[in-house]
C-alpha cells in the first residue's frame, strides 16, 4: 500500500493512449459536500421503513447491512425482499437537485476530451440526466449512460458488470480510464487493465489514508484536474 501523496494526478502524457473515459456520477461529477447523495441515502432509509414497516433505527441498520453484503441497498432489497427495482429507484431519486451549483465548464472540459465519454453509475439514467442537467451539462456530451438498469441491477463493483459493459461498448480496457469516488469500485477496472483515478472525498465509502495497488492516481476535484490537462482548449 502506498500513501495518497505518492499517487499524483495523471498528466496528459499518462493519458496519450486513452480513447474511452468512464465517469462515475454521484460524488464524482459533483462535490460530495453538496449533500445531494445524503438526500438519496436518507430516502433509502425512508423507503425501507415504509416498505417493510420498520422503525427508523431498524431501517438504517438493515440499509447498512444490505449495502455491505450486496454492493447496493437496492440489490439487497431485490434479493432478500423481492422489492421491485423501479419502485425503489423512483422513490430514492425524488430529491432536490437544486443544491448543486451549475458547472457548465465541467461539461466543456469533458466534451473536449479525446475519444468517447460514458457515465458509469449505480444510479438510474433518469437520476443521471437530472443531475447533469442541474450541473449545466447536456447529455449529448456523453456517448452513453451505463446505469444500474443496463447492468441488470447488478452494481459496481461486481466484475461481471464491467465485463459486460466493456463488451457492449467495445472498449479496449488498456485504452480506457475510470474516474470514481469509491475506491473499491476501481478494483475491477484495474483488473481489466484500465487506468484508474480515485476522487478523494471525506465520506464514509471512500478509501482510508492509504490505497491499494488498483489506484493509479488521486485527484481532489474532477473539474480542476481536467481543466489543467494540456489538451483542453484554452
Amino acid at each position: 500500500m502506498l500513501a495518497l501523496g505518492d499517487r499524483p494526478p495523471p498528466t496528459v502524457d499518462d493519458l496519450s493512449d486513452i480513447d474511452t473515459w468512464l465517469f462515475d456520477l454521484d460524488n464524482t461529477l459533483y462535490p460530495a459536500d453538496s449533500g445531494l447523495f445524503h438526500q438519496v441515502h436518507r430516502r433509502m432509509g425512508e423507503f425501507i421503513e415504509r416498505r417493510l414497516g420498520l422503525t427508523p433505527t431498524a431501517a438504517r441498520s438493515l440499509q447498512r447491512r444490505l449495502f455491505e453484503h450486496h454492493g447496493t441497498t437496492l440489490r439487497g432489497l431485490m434479493t432478500e425482499y423481492d422489492v421491485p427495482p423501479n419502485a425503489f429507484l423512483d422513490y430514492v431519486h425524488d430529491i432536490d437537485v437544486s443544491v448543486l451549483r451549475p458547472n457548465p465548464d465541467l461539461g466543456a472540459a469533458i466534451e473536449g476530451l479525446p475519444g468517447r465519454k460514458l457515465v458509469f453509475t449505480n444510479g438510474s439514467t433518469g437520476h443521471a440526466t437530472r443531475v447533469l442537467g442541474q450541473l449545466g451539462i447536456t447529455t449529448d456530451v456523453f456517448d452513453a449512460i451505463e446505469d444500474i438498469v443496463a447492468s441488470e441491477f447488478q452494481p459496481k463493483p461486481n466484475p461481471t458488470v464491467y465485463e459486460r459493459m466493456v463488451e457492449r461498448h467495445r472498449i479496449d480496457p488498456r485504452r480506457a480510464i475510470m474516474v470514481e469516488d469509491m475506491a473499491v469500485n476501481l478494483a475491477p477496472a484495474h483488473a481489466l487493465g484500465m487506468t484508474t483515478v480515485w476522487v478523494r472525498t471525506d465520506h464514509a465509502t471512500a478509501a482510508p489514508g492509504t490505497v491499494d495497488e488498483h489506484i493509479h492516481h488521486v485527484v481532489d476535484d474532477v473539474f480542476t484536474w481536467l481543466r489543467d490537462l494540456s489538451f483542453q482548449p484554452a
